[in-house]
């Protein structure tokens, strides 16, 4: 069974279509209607290839998810520590296996 909830701004109160789904199979950043990143229960995180960067806002929530500024991500996507695929191929396919590709 998924949870879904808002994430939580500075002010305490949660944020406006931003999101953190928690899956047996990990946890989700989406921004509105698109998944930015996953987390699997091992660590390994995935960040959507062409998305992941979207905009300041979603930068800013990705930062919070990931614990980690943006020039930081971009040098664990470089060093392979992060990796990068389509997490919005196919809104009828479960997400998850979108990352096997």
């Amino acid at each position: 069974m998924a949870r879904v909830r808002n994430i939580t701004g500075r002010t305490g109160r949660p944020v406006v279509n931003q999101f953190i789904i928690e899956t047996r199979d990990g946890d989700y950043f989406q921004s509105y209607q698109t998944v930015i990143a996953f987390r699997e229960p091992s660590g390994k995180v995935w960040l959507d290839r062409d998305r992941w960067d979207y905009s300041t806002t979603t930068g800013k929530y990705r930062n919070g998810f990931l614990g980690m500024n943006k020039a930081e991500t971009e040098r664990a996507i470089k060093a392979g520590q992060i990796g990068l695929t389509n997490l919005n191929r196919d809104p009828q396919a479960p997400i998850y296996g979108s990352m096997m590709d």
